[in-house]
């Protein structure tokens, strides 16, 4: 912030220049050319503002036009949450106070109060902002807090554009809660410029999009959505869940929010939930305005939805890791895509196939079979026996994944002028529910769960989980969609032991068996041998562990000891 002011200051020649040297000079005077954050303070008796225009978040850096010389892996790693502490912790502190002590009755300090903020938050806040090129970020208590709180810039009468494939949760937020509060919601191709253009009305004041999208993994070109919503004066939000700031930093393509669930890559443990949002202020048009980052500080505050002390510190040690598993996870993904991509019977992004018939024709299940390399006349075997009352009549079955065989060309090279890597999602269609929901449960490295983003491999079936909030009616995504979140297992355990985790899911989902309640990776190990070693009991009478444990040991029997007809030797001197 400090550096970014006097930049401004020196080279401003607007009307209010001198208001702005004066400024410079009031603060200089009281702080030096340098700033100790820690030691702000906000007189009250001497304030001209009202209370509520006081700032709501703590001051710190403005990492808009902040260039960093490190490179994105070490960009997560060198970072000082803390520099102002006295002891100089190698790791940011967990601030576990609700209240702060001020410096008088008549003035604040930089903390007062948690819901407010915290040292700890500050510190992942200065962090992600730093990452994402931001000027201000703010923590969350989940991912829907955010997206609720950017919906909160709206008020009744307002237009949001939303992106007609969008994470369930979303969807119910602004069809059951934003549109009940006097908010236009409309759905609209975000990916067609041209629609999105018809679309806009006086009332819009939002455009809302992910790229790529929740699920089906559809690409919308961020720098044109941005132009476009700029000569309108409408705000662009992006929820970037899927490209964390080590893959795409969207204020950088002239977005004016942008939304993560950091429960996903930030975390990436599955251990903790939390959102942030990003803001850009300054450079292109007045919705980047400072007063932007100030309403949403305002509602964080009044709202009581900023992140806690303890999942910040989590956080803080997620993104110390995140490159590395993003890369590790992205190579995986690679992998997997390349297989279905190269497989002869796939042309272009489809599994060109028809349904199962009794004839043994080809059909989604033989495919899908041997893209995971089960022999073609033992494919053709176990898809005659597969259920057939479930295939869903499509002609092409689709891989959607935004890399090469997942996508258009165009599409593609879009993701690629925006976004360094791939992602860790593929998304794909079956042709058959029933086959579709046997393949998740027969999984065991990919668990079945909701979310994505972990260092564990997941699968879900959107319709049924994530995406359930959905009306049937209203929903645009395929009943037999499956989205798979890679993650950093060897891929060798994934797609290429013989028997892999997929080829093993895919042959229980073709036959009828259910699968086994408990088998291999559920870390019971039932099948081992026990330490310490129980006797047999077929060899000898049965004791107890204690009795088992001794029964080496010359003297008194381990009974008699524990009976106390004889007494114990280490109990002596015991009184």
């Amino acid at each position: 912030m400090w550096r970014s002011w006097k930049a401004d200051g020196s080279g401003d020649h607007s009307g209010d220049h001198s208001a702005k040297t004066e400024k410079l000079e009031r603060v200089r005077g009281s702080i030096g050319d340098s700033i100790d954050f820690s030691q702000i303070r906000y007189p009250q008796e001497t304030r001209r503002c009202r209370y509520d225009d006081l700032p709501t978040f703590p001051v710190r850096p403005n990492f808009a036009g902040f260039e960093n010389a490190l490179q994105p892996a070490s960009q997560c790693v060198v970072f000082d949450g803390c520099p102002e502490d006295p002891y100089h912790p190698s790791n940011t502190p967990i601030y576990q106070t609700s209240t702060f002590v001020q410096p008088s009755s008549s003035e604040f300090g930089p903390y007062d109060y948690t819901r407010s903020g915290n040292p700890t938050r500050t510190a992942l806040e200065k962090h992600v902002a730093m990452l994402e090129h931001a000027a201000a970020a703010f923590a969350f208590s989940s991912g829907m807090a955010a997206l609720h709180t950017v919906t909160r810039l709206l008020k009744q009468g307002d237009e949001i554009l939303v992106n007609e494939d969008i994470y369930g949760g979303m969807h119910r937020l602004l069809t059951q809660d934003c549109a009940h509060n006097g908010v236009q919601v409309t759905f609209v191709d975000t990916t067609n410029l041209t629609a999105v253009a018809k679309a806009i009305t006086p009332k819009t004041k939002i455009i809302h999009t992910e790229s790529p999208s929740n699920p089906r993994m559809k690409i919308s070109d961020l720098r044109k959505l941005a132009t476009l919503a700029h000569q309108h004066k409408v705000l662009l939000s992006v929820d970037s869940t899927m490209m964390p700031p080590v893959i795409c930093q969207p204020l950088l393509l002239g977005v004016d929010l942008v939304v993560h669930s950091a429960t996903k890559f930030f975390s990436g443990h599955a251990d903790c939930t939390g959102g942030a949002v990003y803001f850009l202020q300054g450079g292109l048009v007045c919705v980047r305005d400072p007063e932007l980052a100030h309403r949403v500080a305002f509602l964080q505050n009044a709202e009581g939805t900023a992140l806690a002390p303890f999942e910040c510190f989590l956080f803080l040690r997620g993104i110390k890791t995140m490159w590395l598993r993003v890369n590790r996870a992205q190579e995986n993904t690679v992998q997997i895509a390349k297989a279905l991509a190269k497989h002869p019977r796939i042309k272009d992004r489809t599994l060109r196939s028809r349904s199962v018939t009794p004839n043994g024709s080809e059909g989604p299940v033989e495919t899908l079979l041997q893209i995971v390399g089960i022999r073609c006349e033992d494919a053709a075997d176990v898809a005659r026996r597969f259920d057939e009352s479930d295939v869903i009549g499509r002609e092409e079955k689709e891989v959607f994944y935004p890399g090469p065989g997942g996508c258009s060309s165009e599409a593609l090279r879009i993701h690629n002028s925006q976004s360094s890597g791939c992602g860790c999602i593929i998304s794909f269609t079956t042709g058959s529910v029933s086959f579709s929901r046997r393949f998740l449960d027969a999984s065991r490295l990919f668990k079945t769960t909701v979310s994505f983003g972990s260092v564990n491999s997941l699968g879900e079936m959107p319709c049924t989980m994530s995406h359930a909030s959905i009306p049937a009616e209203e929903r645009t995504l395929p009943a037999d969609l499956v989205r798979l979140s890679v993650g950093i297992e060897d891929v060798r355990d994934l797609l290429q032991d013989r028997p892999s985790d997929l080829q093993r899911a895919l042959d229980f989902a073709s036959s009828q068996k259910p699968p086994p309640e408990h088998d291999g990776y559920d870390s019971r190990f039932e099948d081992l041998p026990v330490v310490p070693r129980p006797p047999d009991e077929e060899e000898r009478p049965r004791k107890s562990l204690s009795e088992w444990l001794l029964s080496e040991v010359e003297g008194p029997s381990t009974s008699q000891m524990l009976s106390g007809a004889v007494p114990n030797p280490n109990d002596q001197n015991k009184h």
